[in-house]
């Protein structure tokens, strides 16, 4: 959707999302938060190098239920106070997505919030590496990228967005598909797999 308009984004995502009537108790949630402003940014955090999952890759701040945890909304909140500082009371909850599953098979939900333009936050160390934000219409313009995943026998390349110097693929790319597509109206092609970088060398 190269050109696409920025003024009334947020507008759009207010209009078109809401929160399901009924919906399960996920494994895990995340909070996608927008800056509510004329150029909408994507909270966005890298997790730390030294976690035993997902190690290094980018992601929405959320994270496991707790069992003192009510409903989803609040795994989500909770979790991103705790990885980035952010006020709960910040957050103008606005919706949410589809379950999606992890590849370990943990079903996870995406809740979207919007949250002031400029708000302090602080990384905590031990799960978060970099705090930063993608701008919204960037993300939904980014073509799919391949991106090189080593398995034990076999080498795969998954789509992503390259943003801000960091590579958005997997299930955190997969909910921003959602979201264009939800809270959007727009459809953007996300293939399973791409073919390999050289692949488009030899074809051009």
């Amino acid at each position: 959707m190269k050109g696409m308009i920025k003024q009334g984004l947020t507008q759009q995502l207010q209009q078109r999302l809401r929160f399901a009537k009924r919906t399960q108790p996920a494994e895990a949630a995340v909070l996608i938060a927008i800056t509510d402003e004329h150029d909408p940014k994507v909270l966005l955090t890298r997790r730390s190098t030294q976690l035993t999952n997902h190690a290094g890759e980018v992601s929405f701040p959320g994270g496991k239920r707790d069992i003192g945890d009510t409903s989803n909304i609040v795994v989500a909140l909770r979790e991103a106070q705790e990885e980035t500082a952010l006020n709960p009371f910040d957050v103008e909850l606005i919706g949410d997505l589809p379950m999606q599953r992890a590849r370990n098979g943990m079903r996870v939900k995406p809740i979207v919030g919007l949250i002031p333009p400029h708000v302090d936050l602080k990384p905590q160390p031990t799960e978060i590496d970099r705090i930063f934000f993608a701008s919204l219409t960037e993300l939904i313009d980014a073509p799919p990228t391949p991106y090189k995943v080593q398995y034990i026998k076999q080498t795969l390349y998954f789509p992503s967005l390259q943003v801000e110097d960091e590579v958005v693929w997997g299930l955190t790319a997969r909910m921003l598909i959602s979201l264009f597509n939800y809270g959007l109206g727009y459809q953007k092609e996300w293939p399973f797999l791409l073919n390999p970088p050289s692949f488009y060398q030899r074809k051009f």
